[in-house]
């Protein structure tokens, strides 16, 4: 999919009176660093255009030192994700006793530099954007709690809000979260990739499965349009179940 356009009921960005600067909102990359230089290359992107990464940066792709020398070297914002988390806990030597570290996250410990390890540790759980009335965050926000009520678990890893209105990471919990947001804010997320693109009235998921063979996506505004790239090959294979 290349420039296609959101559905109407998309909120507009907030006008300030100013010219808004062009923002390029981009999905989970994954380690996928020839992806991430296809998008910006498709949104065509230039120097000073503002980039937000919506978490997992690195781990199941083939390049996760790649994607995070590219974010350091080009000044891209970015929220942390949970493998971003979780390899920054074992780094930093605050993993549980007994736990064994997976291949794909193993690889990212053994191919980050101090300098990538100091931007990845330098991200925040979320990042608001109030001129272009957004907020992006890894996985989601519980509907009802106030931003700085969020459990960090929730901002990394929901996925559904249950028939009792419980959240949860799974997505055979219950519904999207991102359903019952109603705004004001445009939340802008990634995290899951088993539902892919979704276009909730008031909040866009953006992972649509690059690492598993998908499409990596960018959703820009304020022209408010969606790009996306293929992947070059599948890296992994989708837990169908998470």
């Amino acid at each position: 999919m290349s420039g296609c356009e959101p559905p109407t009921s998309c909120p507009p960005p907030r006008v300030t009176g100013k010219r808004l600067m062009r923002t390029l909102f981009i999905g989970d990359v994954h380690g996928c660093a020839e992806e991430l230089d296809a998008l910006l290359k498709e949104c065509g992107w230039q120097p000073g255009e503002r980039v937000v990464l919506v978490g997992d940066l690195v781990a199941k792709g083939p390049d996760s030192a790649g994607v995070v020398q590219r974010a350091r070297e080009l000044r891209l914002l970015a929220v942390r994700g949970n493998h971003d988390e979780h390899v920054l806990r074992w780094h930093q030597g605050h993993q549980k006793p007994g736990k064994k570290l997976k291949p794909e996250h193993q690889k990212v410990l053994d191919t980050l530099s101090p300098a990538d390890w100091r931007y990845l540790d330098s991200l925040p759980l979320y990042l608001r954007l109030p001129d272009l009335n957004v907020l992006a965050v890894h996985a989601g926000i519980v509907p009802g709690v106030p931003l700085r009520e969020q459990r960090q678990e929730h901002l990394l890893n929901l996925r559904s809000i249950s028939p009792e209105g419980k959240p949860s990471k799974r997505v055979s919990a219950g519904a999207p979260w991102g359903s019952f947001w109603k705004g004001p804010e445009l939340i802008l997320y990634g995290h899951d990739a088993v539902r892919g693109l979704q276009r909730h009235k008031h909040a866009y998921g953006l992972d649509s499965g690059c690492v598993y063979g998908g499409q990596l996506t960018a959703y820009v505004l304020p022209e408010g349009r969606f790009y996306s790239v293929p992947a070059r090959r599948s890296y992994m294979y989708m837990d169908a179940n998470p």
